[in-house]
């Protein structure tokens, strides 16, 4: 079973894959799209959760996700279909950091996704190329909360504290109209599904051949969370407005 596969039963149960709230994602998208017929772009939309939540939320918004996951963008086109909004919702099958289009967008959305642009900043400048004048970018990264091991650094990446994340997306000419830092509950909550589902999948599969991996996978990957990163890693969501423009 691949890494794809893997990540979609993971978040069978949380298929916001970030840790946040059914409440949380709203605001956050209430924010994005203050008028209601905005034009927005989810950059690494995976099965296009966010898109489809804000298209529900807004029945004048239209939609574009890019993703390089047939099967994460036929499930979207799928569950677009069955809400009644697959008329406002465009799919694009390739690499985020390839993506032109003719026409700007007022909000760009890239939550969880950084790692695909290289970091934060590369993730912004991305999303400026896409950007109306008096658009918003929705973004998510994670911050270290307290001094991490070297063994979290490795296994998560080179995050900055919660301070100094915002300082560099302010001296990048962005400045914060809203953001959302998660809570204990959500991150738990986001970890206990994840490698919850996994286990679940692998015992409602015991004959499955991938059942062993899946569930050594699960094991794992809980470890690793209560072990290594539950105590220092956090994860905060900020919309975005440019300094000028």
């Amino acid at each position: 079973m691949n890494r794809e596969q893997i990540s979609g039963i993971a978040h069978a149960d949380h298929p916001i894959k970030s840790p946040l709230d059914d409440d949380s994602v709203r605001r956050l998208l209430e924010r994005g799209v203050p008028r209601g017929d905005e034009r927005v772009l989810d950059l690494g939309c995976g099965g296009g959760e966010w898109l489809l939540r804000a298209l529900a939320m807004r029945p004048q918004l239209h939609a574009e996700g890019v993703d390089i996951s047939e099967d994460a963008l036929a499930q979207a086109s799928q569950a677009a279909s069955h809400l009644g909004v697959q008329e406002r919702l465009v799919l694009h099958h390739q690499e985020a950091t390839d993506f032109v289009s003719s026409q700007s967008f007022d909000l760009v959305l890239s939550v969880g996704a950084t790692h695909a642009f290289g970091g934060l900043l590369p993730t912004l400048a991305a999303a400026r190329k896409h950007l109306a004048p008096g658009g918003r970018v929705l973004i998510g990264e994670g911050f270290w909360d307290r001094e991490p091991s070297q063994e979290a650094v490795e296994m998560l990446g080179d995050f900055t504290d919660l301070a100094t994340t915002v300082d560099r997306v302010v001296a990048d000419g962005w400045i914060p109209v809203d953001g959302h830092v998660s809570t204990r509950r959500e991150l738990d909550d986001y970890e206990w599904a994840c490698w919850g589902s996994l286990a679940s999948w692998a015992l409602d599969h015991p004959a499955d051949p991938d059942s062993a991996q899946v569930l050594a996978t699960s094991n794992t990957r809980r470890s690793e969370w209560l072990r290594v990163y539950r105590d220092t890693w956090g994860f905060v969501s900020l919309v975005l407005r440019q300094t000028s423009g």
